[in-house]
């Protein structure tokens, strides 16, 4: 008897925290990081005190909803990167990161928050997978196929413009993100035809800080 209490506690324990995980991870995706501690306990049919117990801050639960896609996250670069022809692993992350995105909504939103809505870890993410992209935009764009004003500014503005995503009903959202990628993507393939773009945005300095790593800008200056 003494020893089956503690496994039945230890059960509940995981059920717990398993039915917590899953309706944040729910409320996330549906509604991004505006959703409160209390609507996460709500739905999982636990009190507020069950839920601090197993996540005593929001931060340990947003790391604990996003790890799985985070790990894909990171995949779909690193495979990228790794791809010895450079425009083709380029085309896969564009691809791959909004076809990821296109149905969690708060994944993109701590991916892209800045300050502490998004927490270190995400800082540490973004960071990491930002640098990696920039050494893969400039062999694409040393081997001539991505167009030489691209910066990564322009791949974080394709991830905030992917965000409207999310409301696709679920039927279609892989098709619609896969059709959003390829527009973007035909509109970052290097051409004789590209005109001029636009002053850059400075979406990636102001995600990473005043210190951010260098490989912001990956186009060469222009010529006066």
């Amino acid at each position: 008897m003494t020893e089956t209490l503690p496994q039945k506690l230890r059960s509940d324990a995981q059920d717990n925290r398993d039915r917590i995980v899953e309706a944040a991870r729910e409320l996330f995706a549906e509604r991004g990081l505006e959703v409160t501690m209390r609507q996460v306990a709500r739905r999982a049919g636990v009190g507020p005190a069950t839920l601090y117990r197993r996540f005593p801050a929001r931060q340990v639960l947003l790391e604990a909803v996003f790890a799985d896609e985070a790990r894909a996250c990171r995949a779909i670069v690193e495979d990228g990167c790794a791809d010895p022809d450079p425009w083709r692993g380029f085309c896969s992350v564009i691809e791959g990161v909004t076809v990821l995105n296109v149905g969690n909504q708060g994944f993109v939103d701590a991916f892209l928050a800045g300050g502490v809505a998004g927490g270190d870890y995400f800082v540490r993410h973004r960071a990491a997978l930002i640098t990696q992209m920039a050494g893969l935009v400039r062999r694409a764009q040393a081997a001539g196929k991505l167009r030489a004003d691209f910066v990564i500014d322009d791949l974080l503005l394709v991830l905030l413009a992917g965000r409207g995503l999310a409301a696709t009903p679920a039927a279609r959202g892989i098709a619609a993100a896969r059709r959003f990628a390829a527009l973007a993507v035909e509109a970052f393939r290097a051409s004789g035809d590209n005109g001029p773009l636009p002053a850059r945005a400075s979406v990636a300095a102001a995600l990473l800080g005043e210190g951010a790593p260098a490989p912001m800008s990956t186009a060469p200056p222009r010529r006066r």
